[in-house]
């Protein structure tokens, strides 16, 4: 134990924990401190999380039975929630459990990960054969299919960006990257004619037509837009951000925690948090550099890709940039599902550090089976 406590890497943690911290913060200054609470006792619990997934030997993690079930598991969950699921804003995207609710999509963004890390690490040098791309696909489209239908529009996409990115990591040719493209327009074209909602398309043309409907569609991001505008330099300080405390900001606490940040700590506040993201981003990727395998290298590319798509969606929403798709912010949105998969994903980067290089390359191979 204590060898694996002295592989962590502090920077790395303490990045963390700020942007959790200033999450918190966020939410105190709210009248009631009912979620700035639950949020420390789930801090408490995906620390726990990061500390034992960090102590165990990832290298379960390669095998075809492992990387098989988590992928099956999360596309039960995703089955499942048609079923028990609870609806929230419109989409069936959790399952109540009585004392706490969980999100399956934030599991499904963590076994994709697993599974293409898997698959892309034996098929490396293969890449260049369109077919690879084309199953690789089909793995993100079984688990994109089953969240888009919830109907959940953020999560989905960020499916995509990450299997995109792990595509490219993997070494895609030219001609596949505009074959892709090509393809990407027919599915969007398709997905707007038969898959997506109406109220997902209001979002979309009110970020094109952002002052079209401010008392409908548009009004969300409006009033976001609002409240980051208003933070100015040093931003109102804490607790004295209007457009939360007077409820004129919805949600607040998830999809626009940084539109409530930015009201109180203002443009140097944001700063800080781009900055330690930023921090978090490049250690993650530092990690990368250093993988003993392709499976490393690409499990932790994938992990960089999901928190930095997540993070600039989010932030796009937040200050109008991109259309309103309910996604949060990694680290500092209220919520158990997202921060303990956070947890478990870097914990799982952590022990990739400590045990990656204990056992010699010619002795992996044999771990390499499957899929």
């Amino acid at each position: 134990m204590k060898f694996v406590f002295g592989r962590m890497d502090v920077v790395l943690m303490v990045s963390v924990l700020l942007l959790a911290v200033f999450g918190v913060l966020s939410m105190l200054s709210l009248d009631s401190d009912m979620f700035a609470r639950k949020q420390v006792m789930w801090i408490f619990v995906a620390s726990i999380v990061f500390f034992i997934s960090s102590a165990i030997d990832y290298k379960f993690l390669r095998r075809r039975f492992v990387v098989l079930s988590a992928y099956l598991f999360a596309v039960f969950l995703l089955l499942i929630m048609f079923a028990i699921g609870s609806v929230f804003q419109g989409a069936k995207s959790w399952i109540d459990l009585g004392a706490f609710a969980i999100q399956p999509s934030e599991f499904a963004k963590l076994a994709l990960i697993i599974i293409l890390a898997k698959y892309f690490s034996r098929r490396h040098v293969e890449i260049a054969r369109f077919k690879h791309v084309v199953i690789s696909g089909l793995y993100a489209f079984v688990l994109f299919a089953l969240i888009l239908s919830q109907p959940d529009l953020g999560s989905a996409m960020i499916l995509v960006f990450i299997w995109f990115g792990m595509t490219l990591t993997s070494g895609l040719s030219r001609r596949h990257i505009f074959v892709l493209m090509i393809m990407g327009v027919i599915i969007v074209a398709g997905a707007w004619k038969f898959v997506l909602q109406d109220y997902q398309k209001q979002r979309i043309i009110s970020f094109i037509h952002p002052l079209a409907d401010i008392q409908g569609a548009g009004y969300n991001a409006y009033q976001s837009m609002i409240a980051v505008g208003s933070g100015g330099v040093w931003g109102k300080g804490v607790g004295y951000g209007t457009q939360s405390k007077l409820k004129f900001l919805p949600e607040h606490e998830t999809d626009f925690i940084f539109a409530s940040f930015a009201e109180e700590w203002g443009f140097a506040g944001s700063l800080i948090v781009f900055v330690l993201f930023g921090i978090v981003i490049w250690r993650v990727l530092l990690f990368a550099t250093h993988g003993a395998t392709n499976f490393e290298v690409l499990f932790t590319v994938g992990v960089a890709i999901w928190f930095l798509s997540q993070f600039f969606v989010n932030v796009g929403m937040n200050i109008g940039l991109l259309p309103v798709t309910g996604v949060t912010l990694p680290f500092m949105s209220y919520g158990g599902s997202h921060l303990v998969m956070e947890a478990l994903a870097l914990g799982i980067i952590t022990s990739m550090r400590t045990y990656g290089r204990l056992v010699h390359p010619d002795k992996l191979d044999n771990e390499f089976v499957g899929i």
